[in-house]
């Protein structure tokens, strides 16, 4: 990197859209996909009918609402239930209302890396649960996880909805699961939805809607860059890509250069070569079953108290304990 550069790299977006673009092969990460924009369209793929996951979570915290309330409740003390990336909030309210109907003590704090959806479910929570103590915050997982340490006065119960655990490699999640469990005391439990392995054509349907909704939404990278960064992709010339590996368990998106070209990104000094059919890999969504979620537990030093699941076994929302 030259010094010119990397003196215009002063914020994590530039550096990494520089890292990323430069690297061989190309990539981008899945978190700048979400801006106002970014947002909408993510709430537009969790309501399209190939989405699975949104449905089948929400249908685990309805069926189960009470025994999953019940088993967050501390009568004595009260509670501090910490969302980790809580979007629009619309599957947790089915939990927040519960415990708001039912006297529990304690305070909400969903956290996002999108300034939009904090402020979103903040306003939405203050209009329809007026009682309810909300101390929302915006910030990046890893970035949260040191401060969740200071919540250590009363049980603290963290969530992690929406699968978002399969945007990270095993040996990341491993990382971050631990990280969570350092930040956990004894009583304390961790909430946390996997999306599982199925028939592998209901999984690339999930990423590859023919409405074209999922491409925009990863298209949405390159219009920030081009917005924020002043750069001048194409956008048009990128077509998106999914593929499935039933064998790693792992789908993956990419955007595919159509034609050679060459791209500039004025902020941040850098001219980026394509080749035709050249990619650039943006996302990656992990599957599951109890053997891959039991080995990550272990390896992180926790353990599995129970576990929910939906009718048809797609998705399942596991109870962890620091071991």
């Amino acid at each position: 990197m030259n010094t010119t550069a990397a003196t215009l790299l002063d914020t994590t977006f530039k550096k990494q859209v520089f890292e990323g673009l430069s690297a061989n092969p190309k990539y981008l990460s899945s978190k700048y996909f979400y801006d106002k924009k970014g947002d909408k369209l993510f709430q537009d793929i969790m309501a399209m009918p190939e989405y699975y996951l949104t449905g089948c979570e929400f249908q685990i915290l309805s069926t189960h609402t009470e025994t999953i309330g019940e088993l967050f409740r501390d009568r004595k003390n009260g509670l501090d239930l910490i969302e980790l990336g809580a979007g629009d909030g619309k599957k947790t309210k089915v939990l927040l209302k519960y415990m708001t109907e039912n006297n529990f003590n304690f305070i909400y704090k969903p956290i996002d890396i999108s300034e939009n959806a904090v402020e979103m479910i903040s306003n939405n929570l203050a209009k329809e649960m007026p009682t309810l103590n909300v101390d929302a915050e915006v910030g990046e997982y890893f970035e949260v996880l040191e401060r969740l340490k200071g919540f250590n006065k009363r049980k603290k119960v963290i969530m992690v909805l929406g699968s978002n655990i399969g945007n990270l490699k095993h040996p990341k999640a491993i990382e971050f699961l631990s990280k969570l469990k350092d930040a956990m005391l004894p009583d304390d439990l961790l909430f946390m939805g996997f999306d599982q392995k199925k028939n592998p054509q209901n999984i690339l349907d999930a990423y590859n809607d023919e409405t074209g909704i999922t491409e925009a939404f990863n298209k949405n990278v390159l219009t920030r860059i081009n917005r924020e960064l002043d750069g001048n992709f194409r956008i048009e010339k990128f077509k998106h890509w999914a593929v499935y590996d039933p064998e790693t368990g792992t789908a993956k998106s990419f955007l595919v250069a159509t034609e050679a070209m060459q791209v500039k990104v004025e902020a941040i000094n850098l001219t980026v070569n394509f080749d035709e059919w050249e990619t650039i890999h943006t996302e990656i969504s992990q599957k599951y079953n109890d053997k891959i979620v039991s080995w990550l537990a272990k390896e992180s030093g926790l353990k599995i108290e129970t576990s929910f699941t939906d009718e048809k076994g797609y998705y399942k929302n596991y109870v962890f304990r620091k071991d």
